[in-house]
C-alpha cells in the first residue's frame, strides 16, 4: 500500500470518528439540562477529532501534490 493510500484509509477512519462525535455533542446538546458536566469532555473530544482530520487532510493533500 503507498503512502497516499495508507493516509487516505487514515483519513476515512478520521472522518468516521469526528462524525461520530459531531453526533455525540448534538445528542448531548438535546439532552440538556441532563448531564451538562460531560459537555466540556464531549466539546474537547469533538474538536480533537476535528483537528486530527483536518491535519491529516492537509498532509495527504500535501503528499498528492509532491507526487504528481
Amino acid at each position: 500500500m503507498s503512502d497516499i493510500d495508507a493516509l487516505k484509509d487514515e483519513v476515512k477512519k478520521l472522518n468516521a470518528r469526528a462524525t461520530q462525535k459531531k453526533m455525540d455533542l448534538h445528542d448531548l446538546s438535546e439532552e440538556l439540562p441532563q448531564n451538562w458536566q460531560s459537555i466540556l469532555q464531549v466539546a474537547q473530544e469533538t474538536h480533537d477529532a476535528y483537528k486530527a482530520l483536518t491535519e491529516k487532510r492537509a498532509a495527504l493533500k500535501a503528499l498528492e501534490a509532491a507526487s504528481a
